[in-house]
Formats: C-alpha cells, sequence, structure tokens
C-alpha cells in the first residue's frame, strides 16, 4: 500500500500510563515527529541480535529517511506507539495498514535492558484498541523463527493466533476483537503487575524518610522515629540537608548521600520542594515515593494542577506514588515490620488488610483496630488517591497469603467498572467490607477529581450487590463486621444457638436474630449466674454451657453461637472482663463462629466493642486469637446475618459470561460511527424507527413492526399490510402505553373497528398535543417488562430491568447491572425486583418464558458493553408470555464515542 497522504489529529486520548510486569510504571503515547533523536538513540543502543530480529538484517543508525518514515505518521493508516521511562524510548509498537483495508502488519521493537518488562504485550493491548477504532480487524506478522520472545507475545495475547512457515519466517495472522478471552487475558496480566507495584511499596528492601525532623511533635519525626521504633528489617535513611544527626544516626543531606538503593522514600516535605524530590527520587531509582505532604487537591485548583504533575512525573519515572496527604502505609508481618506511618505504633498482627482514602479516616481505622484489638496484615492510606487506589490495594490483598479479610472505606470512586470486576473475584475467596457514604459518586468529596454519576438511584447499591462485597454505612459498622472475622470462621449457614442467663433475654436475642434473617433451632439458658452465686460460680456455669454448645453443635446442626449475657446489679469492677475471658477460653477450638455480647454491665473500664482476649495470629493467613464482643446483641445478630448472606453469594455458583449468538459486532461498530457523527459536542441522536430496527438486528433483537399513519385509510392499509388483529397507539412516549389517558386501543380485528377508534382518540389526546398515530401488529398477550440501559460517566454502561407500570413509575422498583454480565447475573436481574413475581405465576397467571427474557436482557447488555456511543437504550414496553418476549417499543440515541474509566486496554486512572 503507497504512503498515506491522510493526517489525523494527534490521538490524545491514546496516552495511557501504564504498570508493568515487575510492577513499575511507565508513559505510553503516540509517536510526534520530535522523537527521531530519542529513536536513533534507543536504535544505537540495542544489540546486534535484536536489530537483526527486528529488521531481518543489522543496521547500526537509522536514516534520516527511515528516522521520517517512523516518526511521521497519519494515526490511521499508520499508527506507532511508543513507551517512555524517564523522557527515554524503551518500547516501540506498530502497525501499517495493509491493501485489504481491514488488515495492518505489526512490529515491535523492545530495548534490550527493557525486555521480560511486558512491554510487548502492553503495546499490542493499546496497538490493537487504536486500530478498532480505525476499522481495521486483523493483524498481520512476519517473525524470524529464532525470535521466540516475540512469538511468546502473540501466543500469549489472547487472540487466536494462526501461525504458518513461510520462505524462512513465521507468519502470523489473528483477529483483534475485543474477545472475552482477550479481555481475561488483559486483565490476569493487569492484576499480577498492579499486585506486584502495591507489593514493592508494602515490603520495600530500604526506606528514606524525605524530611525527617529532630523537632519532636513534627511529622518528619515522627515518620522516622516510628519506622526505627517499629523494628523496619531493613535500612531507614533520614535526609534533612539542615541537620548532623537524626534519631542517633548520620543524617544525609540528599538522596545521593545514601549509599546503595532507595526502594520507598516517605516524603514530608513542603508542598514546593516536591518537584526537586521526584528528580531527586527518579535519579536514585526509587520504586514508590509515600507523600504525606498536603498542599494538593485538598487547596483548590492550583493544588489540583500540582499534583496531577505529581503523578505525571513519578509515573514517567517508573514511580508509584501513595498519597499525597496520606496517613501512611503499615506491614506487620515480622520479615518486614512497616511502620511508615504517623501512628505511633504497629498495630497487632493478623490477617485483615485495611484500605481508605483520606488521611482523617485513615488514623480513624487504625485507632478503632488498636482500640478493638483487631489484628491487621497490612494498611493503606491513600490521601488524596492520586496514584495508587482501592484497586490496587485490592489486587494486591487477592496475592497476599497474610490477608483473609479486606476492609476498604471509600470515600470515592475513581474506576467503578474495574472496582467491580476486582472486588468481585476478590469476595469469591475473601470476604470484602466496604464503607461509603450514601452521595459517593454523586457529589465530588473535597480533595477528589471525580465524575459524578447520571444512573438511577441504586444503581452503585446494585452494583457493589453484584460484586458480592459486604455494604456499610459507617467505619463502625465495617469494624463491626472486620472485628468478626479477624478471629472467628465464617458461619456455614443460617442455623443459630443462643446462650444466655435470662430466659427473657433470651427471647430478645432470639428475635433479633430472627428479624435478621437467622434462625434459632437451640437455646441454652445459662444456671447459677444470679446474685446467690458468685462470680466464680458463674465463669464456671458459663464455661461449661459454652463449652457443651460447642461440642454439641455439629449433632445440634448448629452453625453460629451468640453468647449474651445479662449481668446483675452487684457487680465487682473486672467481672465482666472475666466473663468474657471465661467465655474466649471456652470457645477458642469451636469450628463455628462464637460471637458475645455483655448487657447491663456498669463497669466503665470495660469494651463493649472488643476482641477480648487478643492475640497475634500464629501463622501468616491464620485467624488471630480472640472473641468478637459487641456492645448489644442486635449488633451481633446483625453482624451474624450479613456473614450469612456473604457465605450464601459466595456459595453460589459463579456464573459464567453471557455471550449470545448470531451477533454481528463490526456491522452495529460500523452503524453507530456513522451515525454518531451527526451529533455535535455532546448532544444525541435519535436513531430512526428504520435505523434502531437495523442496529438491533446486529444483536439479535427483533421489534413488533408498526406503521405511522395520518388518515383512518392509511391505517387500514398498514393493518392489512402487517395482519389483523392490531393495536393503535400514540407515538408519543408518555402516552402511548396509558390505556388510562386514551393512549392506546388493542385487539383492533377490523377496518371499520380501526376506523371508529381512529376518530374517537383524537379528540381524546387533543388535551396531550394531539400526538401522531400508528398501527401496530397485536403481540401475545403476557407481562410488560421495561428494560433501559444507558452510559454513565461514571459507572459506564449500566443495564436497568423491572416490571412495567406502576413498579417502576412510582414505586422505583427496578434492579441495576454493570456489564459485563454472566449468566447468573440475568438469572438474578430477572428475580430481583419486588413486582418480578408476577413473572411466576402470580395470581394463576402463566408463568413467562424466562429464558426468553435472560436471553433479551443479555443481547441488550451486550449491546450496551460493546458501545460507549450508544447513550440510551429505552424498551417500553416488553411483553413476556408463556410463549416468548416481543419488545414493542424501541427508543434509541447515540452520541459521540464515550471514555470509560475502564476500556479495553490496561492504563492507570488519571
Amino acid at each position: 500500500m503507497g504512503e498515506s497522504t491522510r493526517t489525523s489529529e494527534y490521538p490524545a486520548h491514546w496516552e495511557a500510563d501504564v504498570v508493568l510486569r515487575d510492577g513499575s510504571t511507565a508513559h505510553l503515547r503516540p509517536i510526534r515527529p520530535d522523537d527521531a533523536e530519542e529513536l536513533a538513540r534507543m536504535h544505537r543502543q540495542q544489540s546486534q541480535t535484536s536489530i537483526y530480529l527486528r529488521f531481518f538484517t543489522y543496521k547500526s543508525s537509522l536514516s534520516s529517511k527511515e528516522l521520517q518514515r517512523f516518526t511521521q505518521v497519519d494515526h490511521r493508516d499508520r499508527v506507532a506507539l511508543i513507551v517512555l521511562r524517564g523522557g527515554e524510548i524503551i518500547g516501540v509498537g506498530r502497525y501499517d495498514r495493509l491493501d485489504d483495508p481491514l488488515e495492518a502488519e505489526v512490529a515491535f521493537n523492545i530495548a534490550d535492558s527493557q525486555q521480560g518488562r511486558g512491554l510487548g504485550s502492553i503495546l499490542m493491548e493499546h496497538l490493537a484498541v487504536a486500530a478498532r477504532e480505525n476499522g481495521i480487524r486483523r493483524f498481520s506478522a512476519e517473525v524470524l523463527p529464532e525470535n521466540r520472545k516475540m512469538l511468546s507475545v502473540f501466543q500469549e495475547s489472547g487472540f487466536e493466533i494462526s501461525r504458518r512457515f513461510d520462505d524462512g519466517v513465521v507468519a502470523v495472522e489473528f483477529s483483534i476483537d475485543s474477545t472475552a478471552k482477550v479481555r481475561a487475558v488483559m486483565e490476569s496480566r493487569e492484576h499480577r503487575a498492579e499486585a506486584k507495584s502495591v507489593s514493592e511499596l508494602l515490603a520495600p528492601e530500604s526506606v528514606a524518610v524525605i524530611g525527617a525532623s529532630r523537632e519532636w511533635g513534627s511529622v518528619g519525626y515522627a515518620l522516622l522515629e516510628n519506622l526505627i521504633e517499629g523494628g523496619f528489617t531493613g535500612p531507614v535513611y533520614g535526609i534533612n540537608r539542615d541537620a548532623l544527626e537524626l534519631a542517633g544516626m548520620i543524617s544525609r543531606a540528599s538522596l545521593d548521600e545514601v549509599p546503595g538503593e532507595v526502594e520507598l522514600a516517605v516524603v514530608a516535605v513542603p508542598v514546593d520542594e516536591i518537584p526537586q524530590v521526584i528528580q531527586d527520587c527518579a535519579r536514585k531509582g526509587v520504586k514508590g515515593m509515600l507523600v504525606v505532604t498536603t498542599g494538593f487537591a485538598d487547596a483548590g485548583p492550583e493544588g489540583l494542577a500540582r499534583q496531577r504533575e505529581l503523578v505525571r512525573e513519578a509515573r514517567a519515572n517508573g514511580m508509584r506514588v501513595i498519597g499525597p496527604a496520606s496517613a501512611g502505609l503499615v506491614n506487620t508481618d515480622p520479615a518486614v515490620s512497616l511502620n511508615a506511618s504517623v501512628a505511633p505504633f504497629l498495630p497487632l498482627r493478623g490477617s485483615v488488610g485495611l484500605f481508605s482514602q483520606s488521611a482523617a479516616v485513615g488514623a480513624t481505622l487504625f485507632a478503632a483496630a488498636h482500640r478493638r484489638g483487631i489484628g491487621v496484615s497490612s494498611m493503606v492510606s491513600a490521601g488524596n488517591r492520586a496514584d495508587v487506589s482501592g484497586n490496587d490495594a485490592m489486587q494486591y490483598f487477592e496475592d497476599d497469603d497474610s490477608t483473609t479479610a479486606v476492609g476498604v472505606y471509600l470515600e470515592s470512586f475513581g474506576n467503578p467498572r474495574k472496582f467491580s470486576r476486582i472486588a468481585r473475584r476478590l469476595s469469591r475467596t475473601k470476604p470484602v467490607v466496604v464503607a461509603r457514604s450514601d452521595v459517593m459518586g454523586r457529589r465530588l468529596p473535597p480533595g477528589h477529581e471525580t465524575r459524578t454519576t447520571q444512573a438511577p438511584a441504586g444503581a452503585v447499591d446494585s452494583m457493589l450487590e453484584q460484586t458480592g462485597v459486604i455494604q456499610v454505612d459507617n467505619h463502625d459498622a465495617l469494624m463491626d463486621l472486620i472485628q468478626a472475622v479477624s478471629c472467628q470462621p465464617l458461619p456455614r449457614g443460617r442455623r443459630v444457638g443462643v446462650v444466655g442467663n435470662s430466659p427473657a433475654l433470651n427471647r430478645v436475642v432470639a428475635d433479633a436474630a430472627e428479624r435478621h434473617g437467622l434462625t434459632v433451632v437451640q437455646t441454652v439458658e445459662v444456671e447459677g449466674m444470679d446474685a446467690e452465686h458468685t462470680t466464680s460460680d458463674a465463669e464456671a456455669a458459663l464455661d461449661r454451657a459454652v463449652r457443651s454448645a460447642v461440642a454439641q453443635s455439629d449433632e445440634s446442626s448448629v452453625d453460629a453461637l451468640l453468647v449474651v449475657t445479662q449481668a446483675g446489679m452487684q457487680q465487682n469492677p473486672g467481672d465482666a472482663v472475666e466473663l468474657a475471658r471465661c467465655v474466649e477460653q471456652a470457645a477458642r477450638d469451636s469450628q463455628i463462629p462464637v460471637l458475645a455480647s455483655f448487657t447491663g454491665v456498669l463497669d466503665p473500664t470495660f469494651q463493649s466493642a472488643t476482641v477480648v482476649g487478643a492475640g497475634p495470629a500464629e501463622q501468616p493467613g491464620g485467624l488471630q486469637r480472640g472473641l468478637p464482643v459487641f456492645s448489644s446483641p442486635e449488633q451481633a445478630a446483625r453482624v451474624l446475618s450479613q456473614l450469612v448472606d456473604y457465605v450464601t453469594w459466595r456459595s453460589a455458583e459463579a456464573g459464567v459470561p453471557a455471550e449470545p449468538t448470531g451477533i454481528d459486532r463490526r456491522r452495529a461498530e460500523d452503524l453507530i460511527q456513522g451515525w454518531a457523527g451527526r451529533a455535535d459536542g455532546a448532544e444525541l441522536v435519535r436513531l430512526s424507527a428504520q435505523e434502531t430496527e437495523e442496529l438491533l438486528a446486529c444483536y439479535g433483537i427483533s421489534v413488533l413492526p408498526s406503521a405511522r399513519f395520518t388518515s383512518a385509510d392509511e391505517a387500514v392499509a398498514a393493518a392489512d399490510r402487517l395482519g389483523w388483529p392490531v393495536a393503535v397507539k400514540a407515538v408519543d412516549s408518555y402516552v402511548r402505553h396509558r390505556l388510562d389517558l386514551g393512549g392506546v386501543r388493542l385487539n383492533i380485528v377490523d377496518a371499520d373497528s380501526l376506523r371508529r377508534n381512529v376518530e374517537q382518540m383524537r379528540p381524546v389526546l387533543e388535551p396531550y398535543g394531539n400526538p401522531d398515530l400508528e398501527v401496530q401488529s397485536m403481540a401475545p398477550s403476557g407481562q410488560g417488562c421495561t428494560i433501559t440501559a444507558l452510559e454513565d460517566p461514571l459507572l459506564g454502561p449500566v443495564v436497568s430491568f423491572g416490571i412495567a407500570g406502576d413498579a417502576v413509575d412510582l414505586l422505583d422498583d427496578w434492579v441495576h447491572r454493570v456489564p459485563p454480565l454472566n449468566d447468573q447475573d440475568i438469572q438474578r436481574m430477572v428475580r430481583a425486583p419486588r413486582a418480578a413475581a408476577k413473572l411466576f405465576g402470580h395470581g394463576g397467571l402463566p408463568e413467562v418464558d424466562t429464558a426468553a427474557l435472560e436471553d433479551l436482557l443479555a443481547r441488550t447488555a451486550a449491546l450496551k458493553d460493546d458501545h460507549p456511543q450508544v447513550a440510551r437504550i429505552r424498551f417500553n414496553p416488553v411483553l413476556a408470555s408463556a410463549q416468548g418476549v416481543t419488545v414493542l417499543s424501541a427508543e434509541i440515541d447515540v452520541a459521540n464515542a464515550a471514555q470509560r474509566t475502564d476500556s479495553a486496554r490496561r492504563a492507570m486512572r488519571d
């Protein structure tokens, strides 16, 4: 193919920061003409072997003509992407469109010093996205047989590769469609890279505190002191250009004076010194920066600009950033003992991983964990969450053998689609408790730059429910659940035994348990705990009762125990503590969870929410020792109920991706690109009935035919074509389905009846603006449903389902899900609305064809997930009957392409 004369505008949206296989970062962008000198430098530093494998011959340098060709591209037929680290090109990937406009030839060149870091795979993913955007469907390449690394990149890409040996080279060809397999491979590589990057931060071999201070009470003093006193196992360096000695050791004026490597830099300098610190860290090869300094996004627009520059420079030089305004990092692993935080000591070692955003919330969680005696594996305070986020932390927690449960406090969403898929995967193996505010995602939290949602109310709740996380409203509720899972096994089911010393209180506890969906199958009344008995008598009685209940739990089919005692008015200081320790000892070897609450305690020193007998985990990933005690029986029952719901979710089938057959994505993409071109800026374009039918046909969805008319004779002619009986409807979306407003007439069987109905409807509809009318074939009678799908600025695609009528119009009885969906998502979606009973034989009516309804939902979700340009889909009504489903009305709006928060390429959040 000859040289293209077209030059497209520079595609800035292709730029991205990426995480490499080793956890470091780099910047990816389209090549520019001014990259010629740097590209020539990279070529000169390549080995003869690398040059030969790339060009099939050796050339010591690139000519001016070659440099011009390689760096001057049109971003359509010829595309080149480069990966930079510290301003140097470390990888190049390119494609050239062939004579077949649907195919392009690809080639890659990775710097010798950077091979093995996954650059080829990252470039492949981003090139494929750019190519699909430009209408290319297939890649091909010629590779020398000895170039095993490049052949592995193709083979491990997830694409379906075909290879053949031809004239001394291996010819590779493959479709670049984003299939489920391709996405799974990409997400797996992304997971490993991001988990590795956080692991490097939490387990550094050496730490430098930049801004360390000799002034007691300052942040710089506390950070250095806490690292040393926490017993960090690697070398710690204090950096202060004005001090000779810090914490009893020699101070360094700069990082350059530090012998050896520094992996983690803890930064506590004034905000105006941060740019120089970044350069110093880059020069030293630092892997990550923990920035506790404030004055960034929390300080208005100027601070936000400083924060963006901080992240851009750090990532461009291979570093991750925790913060700014972070409360720090904690890792209780004895092999690390990292307390890079403002907390004065390490928490108790345990198996709970904690993540928070702002420093204030991080400090609150730390204090709550310490006060309650909760053991922690690691803690991450992201501060302004400029770089490392909750998604990154969850990637790490999933792989961390020392973490068996996760607590996350979210003040805002950065990439909710990514959160959804990571949390769903993580929740399958470890309970994840998420605390969030009611307005999260709808309002900008201070210090955060986040797009707000336009999705229906309840969409965020539905998305979280879909992931299997345990949702709570505040940090106290979060710590209640974390307190239980830190030291107790998960319940096996809903059957509960109650152990208590008061019949009245036992009944109250049983009522609370049943109110939360639990089933009380055993009640044990403890005798010998009244005023006539001594404290030692009470302890002995309680010990016998708990041990007996634990020992009989298998025989009595008890899945969990609630121990609740009522203290008498005659109390000695310490009595309640001794009783709690007694229960802890008696329940220590229990195979089922034991939760306790002690009511009526007057001792002011007794902690009503704590882990009694708290001790460190005896082995990595093991539960810590202790008994979770709650301030009320109601709280204990609520926590147990939430854990039971989680276990039920986890034990259900995970599902397989819903991939309807007979879909023509390429045809749909071509159609949508043409129609979206009619949109001006952010405006929406409503598709015509013919265009709607054409697009839906690509996804195997049909709409019952209809025809507009202006006269009764036209209506009769249309009915003759469509087939009798017919319905007459107003075209206006508000009144078209309203029998009560006269907007629809049904079961019209002949021409005379049709003419009479048309004549009668026009004056009835006059108050509503004389809407146009249409005639439509009658569908089989059934239950009306509503399906909508939209592209949300925050969540991406959102699909909603409800039972048509008052259920959705007045009661907001919807269920929402974020694609991609699996078969279990869709089955639950059909059954989730409160009015869904109408689909399953309610009132003696026949059950509808739920399989057909689920298939329609799957196709709708696939259409919305595949095409961000489709801004809105509305099917109302969909008639579901025993014979199938019929879409009676469809509306589709398209717009210019949206850039999703979680697209088909690996990229770090801005």
